[in-house]
């Protein structure tokens, strides 16, 4: 994925939707480095006639998000806030990206985005796999990997919680985002089960996306639920206890960029999801770097997991980890690791990281504008 050497800056190009907030940020970071503007190659053009290169652009992927076409055109539906369908949009966007990949080579376009690291980043369980086998520390799972155990319902569900002694677990569409599908659940006493999602689910049985996490505090409706998804695929994994702040769960989202951490966000939340757009907020990182510091953990070493975690996806220049810090603030886990986990606008890098000052935009930019360079002296006779 390294750009081609040349006498000249890198051309560059991009596959996004026009307009769209990432391709917005990504043209001004390339405009702040003092480049010409990155050729717009729009997902559109790819679904329904296929992509095109010049020969030497340097090509990023970007997400297919914020557009309702392309979002029709990869999942079948009209209403982008259904939660059914992610099978059929998994499998139609990584053909996609596959044929993007095909052109760019024919083009002799390097790419920035590997599109196998893409293919296994969008399916949970082979993600899982993949860096259980890397050795990064993870939540134990059932469905990890190309073998993992089958997801056919809910009644799976429930036998494989009891048969790894699992009494409280995420519940995942294997090919969701940004926690859609998504269901924290937890057995009881007296074989009482409840979760939290959010999900809704219409009189007709459809699932729908809220912008709240709400309470299911009957087996009957948690089961409705997982057995309206298990058709599109679904990751179970352990709910392992998070550090706090405030009484409130944290997490990080931390964005490596060509193999460094450079950027990272604690999000927060009374609920068990903490993405912002479900009522997370960001945290203090400061007091969160604080924390693991005075519990004799190190900070360090949080973000070499991190970095251990995107070395498992060598292909792709820049990807944004989930990385869970665990009661006592000593220990680390990985939830997953995301290939376009960089929408963090106004977030600089941090102390060390070689972005200070840096969007995670900007910093991508600058690391290929150090590939560009160092390929070009090593070419050097």
């Amino acid at each position: 994925m390294s750009p081609s050497a040349s006498s000249g800056p890198p051309r560059l190009a991009v596959v996004g939707n026009p307009g769209s907030r990432r391709v917005t940020l990504f043209q001004d970071a390339v405009a702040a480095a003092g480049l010409p503007g990155a050729r717009t190659v729009p997902w559109l053009d790819v679904l329904r006639g296929g992509a095109r290169f010049l020969p030497g652009e340097t090509v990023r992927i970007e997400s297919p998000g914020e557009d309702a076409e392309v979002d029709r055109l990869l999942r079948g539906a009209d209403d982008p806030t259904r939660v059914e369908g992610s099978a059929l949009w998994y499998a139609r966007f990584t053909a996609a990206v596959r044929e993007v990949a095909r052109a760019a080579a024919d083009a002799g376009a390097p790419l920035l985005d590997g599109p196998a690291d893409i293919a296994v980043m969008f399916d949970k369980r082979l993600c899982h796999g993949v860096l259980e086998t890397a050795g990064v520390p993870v939540p134990a799972s059932p469905t990890s990997g190309p073998a993992g155990a089958p997801v056919r319902g809910w009644d799976d569900v429930r036998d494989l919680m009891a048969a790894h002694r699992m009494p409280r677990v995420f519940v995942k569409p294997a090919h969701g985002s940004s926690a859609s599908g998504v269901l924290a659940v937890e057995t009881a006493g007296g074989g009482r089960v409840r979760a939290a999602t959010s999900v809704e689910r219409d009189p007709a049985g459809r699932l729908y996306n809220s912008l709240r996490v709400r309470r299911c505090t009957t087996e009957r409706e948690v089961a409705a639920i997982v057995d309206a998804l298990a058709p599109d695929g679904l990751h179970i994994e352990r709910w392992l206890p998070k550090a706090t702040r405030g009484g409130r769960a944290a997490d990080l989202r931390v964005v490596v960029v060509d193999g460094r951490a450079t950027h990272a966000v604690v999000r927060t939340s009374s609920s068990p999801m903490t993405n912002l757009h479900l009522g997370g907020a960001r945290g203090d990182l400061a007091g969160v770097r604080a924390a693991i510091e005075a519990a004799g953990g190190s900070w360090a070493e949080a973000l070499t997991v991190c970095e251990r975690a995107a070395a498992a996806f060598p292909d792709t220049l820049c990807v944004g980890v989930d990385l869970l810090p665990l009661t006592g603030w000593r220990r680390f886990a990985v939830g997953e690791v995301n290939a376009f986990g960089d929408l963090l606008p106004r977030l600089t890098g941090l102390p060390g990281s070689g972005a200070e000052g840096l969007d995670t935009y900007a910093a991508q930019v600058a690391a290929v504008l150090d590939r560009t360079r160092n390929d070009r002296v090593s070419t050097t006779p």
